[in-house]
């Protein structure tokens, strides 16, 4: 993944989320509740936390300390992470909790998307340019050289221990790490005492209790619109959140341009190429951000007709961006609209 490209997208993501709440509060006077914001940087992004004022003096290190737990599981982009120490050939999980939580939901997710979400797609990711290496000039053959170590169904976990059929296997759990360290960070803000919350992660949200306003949190959903420098941005929809999660996947501004042509980062895990089609990005809710992290990147593989039945299907909010021409078609499940605003 092209961290930098994707850092400047989620500093945009923040400031509008900050904007928003500065903007609301500012309409509303009668502000009940005094709440307090941090912000700092984790898995090479920006996290952007808000809680109603704490009790305990501590809860920045809490915090930090709950987010560090999770880089020491997922981040690829630590050495002494399990994922990575599994990637270079380490078997032994030594029980870590996230890590198997996350392993066993990702199984789950893959096997319920069909495959459309995939964490072993790792040597795919790299090899197109947005991972954790050095990108290489993918060609046909190495793209099918390298498919013979992906597959959710050729790995699996037994007694802390991952099997792979194929040593060459590797994990990516960038697609699933943000939601879940979102999830992880509320349940610890909670157990502090912390009742009313939003806690957001490289795009990535969770929601609990109500903003200072005393209202649901409110959430935009960003125009897909290619501009790396963030000048030209706005919303497609506002979303209420009240113990709720949202996130979001898209390929509009994670690309990169090499001998004149654009590769987006969505790649398919049952193929190994790039995917084509004009879903420009998947908005998906659900109880919890880790699921909805998940889906919302299986639902950018699965393209716009088979992620609308899919979500319907399965009863899932979701809302979709297309690009028609130079206009952007919005597209929206059932069970989305009683979160629109």
């Amino acid at each position: 993944m092209n961290k930098k490209n994707l850092v400047v997208t989620l500093i945009c993501f923040i400031v509008f989320i900050a904007c928003f709440f500065i903007a609301k509060k500012r309409e509303n006077t009668t502000t009940t509740k005094e709440y307090v914001t941090v912000q700092g940087a984790v898995f090479g992004t920006i996290y952007h936390i808000i809680v109603e004022q704490p009790t305990d003096s501590n809860f920045q290190s809490i915090i930090t300390s709950a987010l560090d737990e999770i880089d020491g599981a997922l981040s690829m982009f630590n050495d002494t992470s399990v994922i990575s120490k599994i990637n270079k050939g380490d078997s032994m999980t030594n029980g870590n909790k996230h890590f198997e939580h996350i392993f066993l939901e990702s199984q789950r997710i893959s096997q319920l998307t069909d495959g459309a979400f995939d964490i072993t797609v790792a040597p795919i990711v790299n090899i197109w340019g947005f991972g954790f290496e050095a990108s290489q000039q993918p060609d046909s053959v190495k793209v099918i050289e390298l498919m013979q170590t992906v597959g959710y169904d050729k790995v699996s976990l037994v007694d802390h221990k991952i099997r792979k059929e194929n040593p060459g296997t590797m994990l990516d759990a960038s697609a699933i790490a943000k939601g879940y360290a979102c999830d992880y960070v509320a349940e610890v803000l909670k157990k502090h005492g912390v009742t009313n919350l939003l806690v957001e992660i490289g795009g990535e949200v969770h929601a609990e209790g109500i903003n200072s306003q005393n209202e649901p949190w409110k959430i935009g959903i960003n125009k897909p619109v290619e501009d790396s420098t963030c000048r030209n941005h706005g919303i497609e929809g506002v979303v209420a959140l009240q113990n709720f999660s949202l996130a979001t996947s898209g390929n509009y501004r994670n690309f990169y341009i090499k001998d004149g042509k654009k590769y987006a980062h969505t790649i398919n895990p049952k193929t190994g190429f790039l995917v084509e089609h004009n879903l420009l990005s998947a908005t998906i809710l659900a109880s919890d951000c880790m699921t909805a992290d998940a889906i919302a990147t299986a639902c950018m593989v699965m393209g716009l007709e088979k992620s609308l039945q899919f979500c319907r299907d399965n009863h899932i909010p979701g809302f979709f961006i297309i690009g028609d021409g130079d206009n952007f078609v919005c597209h929206h499940t059932e069970e989305l609209e009683k979160y629109l605003q």
